[in-house]
């Protein structure tokens, strides 16, 4: 049997694992990131797990689904606005040379819409957009099976397209950090709320309350939601009006709000698409979930290997 190895480099975790042809993971090690320890702490991450999963197996391939803007044809990194340390190094190169087997490096927002175009939730439908809602927002086209790219860089920046000329982008609304924000303003604006109750003293996750507050009709729950799911349609839209995806898939840690989120994005889309486009491409949920980088490391491992890129090649 032939195997893959596909890795996902974040900003606060980093994954490694092996899968076979159809993009079944059949291992998997999950670390954490320490950012104060930086990118050189990331790769010694790699250097000690990396052959302990070679081991187990004849690995074809490496895939990799990068934090940052990634040269994509030559696996360089661009950056990381996460993880100091990144910056112009030869991802590849420096894989290469552990592995010993090719290796393709992408943007992690690309490699994840890869894996649920083609194993998860977008699987019959073409062309597949996905957005996921994190710490920031990325997204991806993928497009007859395979990753868009445009001119280099080649990542589908939909968290920093604008809402207004002022330059309000989608991320600064419609991340996990920004939703976060909002519920934080409610001890302020809305002490009375529910969700004010549920929180703690704690800063940072405040989102996970969102859907229990929802459930029980708490009203400033109600008009966060409505305002997330209003300026992340309105960024669709440009989406919808230029690439016409047949489907849109809403995944990352905000996506666990669910089906209120889904809905919500969807009615709102209609109504910023203009009539001819109706009704629309449909809008759902994705469901690799946190395997989404990982699943679409091996696809893209497997594609790109079996279409003739060498990691020879530039």
């Amino acid at each position: 049997m032939r195997a893959y190895l596909g890795i996902e480099i974040g900003g606060t975790k980093l994954q490694l694992v092996l899968g076979d042809e159809a993009g079944k993971i059949l291992e998997r090690r999950r670390l954490a990131v320490d950012s104060a320890e930086g990118a050189v702490g990331i790769r010694a991450q790699i250097q000690r797990t990396l052959p302990e999963l070679m081991a187990l197996a004849q690995v074809a391939a490496v895939g990799v689904g990068f934090g940052g803007p990634v040269a994509w044809r030559t696996g360089r990194i661009c950056r990381s606005h996460q993880v100091e340390g990144w910056s112009e190094f030869d991802l590849r190169g420096w894989l290469h040379e552990l592995a010993g087997v090719p290796v393709f490096v992408d943007n992690d927002a690309n490699v994840a819409t890869l894996g649920e175009a083609k194993h998860g939730t977008g699987v019959g439908f073409n062309p597949v957009f996905y957005v996921t809602l994190g710490s920031g927002v990325g997204g991806g086209l993928v497009s007859d099976g395979r990753i868009y790219h445009g001119t280099a860089p080649g990542e589908a920046e939909i968290g920093h397209v604008r809402l207004d000329r002022a330059g309000t982008i989608v991320e600064a609304r419609c991340s996990g950090w920004a939703v976060d924000a909002k519920i934080r303003a409610l001890k302020t604006s809305e002490p009375g709320s529910l969700l004010c109750y549920m929180l703690d003293e704690k800063t940072g996750g405040e989102a996970r309350h969102l859907l229990p507050a929802l459930e029980r009709k708490d009203a400033g729950a109600v008009r966060i939601l409505q305002e997330t799911a209003e300026d992340l349609a309105l960024g669709l839209s440009h989406v919808t009006h230029l690439f016409h995806p047949q489907i849109i898939i809403i995944g990352g840690g905000l996506s666990g709000v669910g089906e209120p989120l889904r809905a919500a994005v969807e009615e709102a889309l209609r109504g910023f698409t203009m009539d001819a486009f109706a009704p629309g491409p449909q809008v759902a949920l994705a469901v690799l979930r946190e395997d989404a980088v990982p699943v679409g490391a091996l696809d893209l491992a497997r594609t790109r290997l079996e279409a003739g890129n060498s990691v020879e090649k530039a």
